[in-house]
């Protein structure tokens, strides 16, 4: 029987109706968001206190700010992937996946929904691994690390009392700290020992989502440019916010607020780092504006992006793959997600136990 024919178009319908189940997983977000303790009646109703307090104009500036972030750095996810996956990646594809993971990792603990975006993007992408996958997410992340080392390093010169804020705990506890170094240190030795060969075969299919950096030009224009206008976005975001509040925004303020975000994004493991972000953001503008702005502030801005982003996601998986899909698939795609992650800690444990690891079945 040819696999080109009938069966090839039940494979892409089969993937299709896997893709669905993003769909749904966003659609049923208050069912899993549930299961971490998000009050979702609570959160409605704190959306609807910002919406009515701030103007309008805010709001509106807020979310196009959002979607011109979202949609410039799923422009760059294309590019990278259509250099690893030569003919088998649409924009529109890749703009929906990364908008789902925005989503996702708005409302799930340890961004969850970037796993969930691995695991769409393989369902649409023939030829498509999980490990390319990883090394095109390290291609991606390279104008994001070298934006965040600008902020923490202007941060640092001109402000260094911002690490006075973000850091107490290293200060107060050095043992702690240089134990929890040590430790990490050995137990990545330890993973990359147990699972060298692994690492080697990973290694090598990884590269396939590195192929773009063999074309700088393009890696430049495609990448590079379309993630600093995302970054801009970002800025945008929060000076249109501190403005609805008529917090001071200066570019000092501006770039308090974002590297406080960046450290309690790295540090928290609560979705979209809620309770660790208004904290750091308080302790950020505690020079230009009293606690209790300051926490509006930052509530306004996370709910009002969390909102936007879900509506973003659902609304962009229905205009490209239609509405549909069913409770199993749901399932599938998040189960799919949750055993990668639990693989994951599992090699880790087994790395500490000085086991080998068992090969996934």
């Amino acid at each position: 029987m040819s696999v080109h024919s009938p069966s090839g178009r039940a494979s892409k319908g089969a993937r299709a109706r896997r893709i669905l189940l993003i769909v749904a997983s966003v659609v049923v977000a208050a069912s899993l968001a549930s299961l971490f303790g998000w009050d979702l009646r609570g959160w409605f109703a704190d959306l609807w206190d910002t919406i009515s307090t701030i103007s309008i104009e805010y709001i509106v500036a807020g979310v196009l700010a959002a979607t011109v972030k979202t949609t410039a750095t799923a422009y760059a996810w294309y590019w990278i992937l259509r250099y690893a996956y030569p003919g088998q990646v649409q924009f529109r594809v890749v703009w929906a996946a990364y908008a789902v993971c925005v989503a996702l990792n708005s409302i799930l603990p340890a961004n969850l929904g970037t796993v969930v975006m691995f695991v769409m993007l393989t369902s649409v992408i023939a030829s498509a691994t999980f490990a390319g996958l990883v090394g095109a997410f390290v291609v991606q992340k390279i104008f994001f690390t070298l934006a965040s080392v600008f902020v923490f390093t202007y941060l640092f010169v001109t402000l260094p009392e911002t690490f006075d804020i973000a850091f107490d705990f290293l200060e107060d506890n050095p043992w702690a700290t240089l134990a929890l170094l040590a430790g990490g240190a050995v137990l990545i030795v330890l993973v990359l020992i147990s699972l060298w060969h692994r690492v080697v075969v990973w290694w090598e299919k990884m590269k396939e989502g590195g192929r773009i950096l063999a074309h700088p030009l393009v890696y430049f224009l495609r990448v590079f440019l379309p993630e600093f206008v995302a970054w801009v976005a970002n800025l945008c975001i929060v000076a249109i916010f501190m403005a609805a509040y008529a917090i001071p925004v200066t570019f000092d303020t501006v770039m308090s607020v974002v590297g406080s975000n960046s450290i309690s994004n790295t540090v928290s493991v609560t979705p979209g780092g809620a309770g660790v972000n208004q904290a750091l953001n308080v302790a950020a503008l505690g020079d230009v504006t009293d606690a209790q702005t300051a926490t509006a502030y930052s509530v306004s801005q996370q709910l009002v992006t969390t909102a936007w982003s879900l509506i973003m996601a659902i609304a962009l998986m229905v205009w490209v793959f239609g509405w549909g899909g069913g409770k199993t698939l749901v399932t599938e795609s998040y189960d799919e997600a949750k055993r990668r992650v639990a693989e994951q800690k599992a090699a880790k444990e087994a790395a500490k136990r000085g086991e080998a690891p068992q090969a996934a079945g």
